[in-house]
């Protein structure tokens, strides 16, 4: 569903913010991509997306490289960034059927997956407001609404978590769960360890913009906890 093929990100001024990136996450697959600050998970995940060019290496969604088709992949995945920056003038509703547009998303369709995910995140109620009006955790639910209702196959997540409340975390986790038991596919960076370690089948730890370990989670942790795991690569 992704891969990383020997990928890199190399900046203006000579910095890598990314080098020589392999990874691979398959359907079904709820990948945690875990880092110190500056390590290099927004400029991966960035690049994974199309906003950022690739240096070296290439990206792939579900076989199609990003830098040849960006539309063609742009079109089954979606993508909730570290700052959900959305239109205040419109309401939350309104920028919901503005992604469901650009997507192409059958009225039909997008009122049942409306109705679902608002009515699981505890926010329908809202819909009709200004976003203008809305709370950073308010803003956060709306993007993640906007990225299940287009039934993508891949979801990339830059810390989806950060202002959420305990009650809206879980339902995101449940959530989560539920579109890659459907075969779909998600890549995500988070902070809280321990939300990856009970979530994500698959790790990745990025270390000044280089992968020090990635597998299966189980087998990465063995006996120990994610957070040993990670303060272990980063004394390394």
């Amino acid at each position: 569903m992704l891969e990383l093929i020997n990928y890199s990100k190399k900046y203006s001024n000579g910095k890598y913010g990314a080098k020589d990136i392999n990874l691979k996450v398959e359907s079904g697959d709820i990948f945690a991509f875990i880092g110190h600050n500056g390590a290099g998970k927004t400029t991966t995940i960035k690049s994974i997306v199309g906003i950022n060019d690739i240096t070296n290496g290439d990206i792939l969604i579900n076989g199609m490289s990003i830098k040849e088709k960006p539309i063609e992949c742009k079109k089954i995945m979606a993508y909730i960034p570290d700052n959900p920056e959305v239109y205040p003038t419109l309401t939350g509703i309104q920028y919901i059927n503005l992604v469901c547009d650009i997507y192409k998303v059958s009225k039909n369709e997008r009122e049942i997956n409306t109705l679902k995910y608002s009515k699981i995140l505890e926010i329908e109620n809202d819909l009709n407001f200004l976003i203008s009006t809305y709370s950073h955790g308010m803003k956060q639910k709306l993007i993640l609404i906007c990225a299940f209702v287009h039934n993508p196959k891949l979801i990339i997540m830059d810390e989806p978590f950060v202002g959420l409340d305990p009650k809206a975390t879980y339902n995101v986790k449940e959530m989560m769960k539920d579109f890659v038991t459907s075969g779909g596919a998600i890549f995500f960076s988070t902070h809280v360890l321990e939300i990856a370690e009970k979530l994500c089948n698959k790790v990745a730890i990025i270390k000044n913009s280089k992968i020090v370990t990635s597998g299966l989670m189980k087998e990465k942790k063995k006996d120990k906890s994610l957070e040993n795991v990670f303060l272990e690569s980063e004394n390394e």
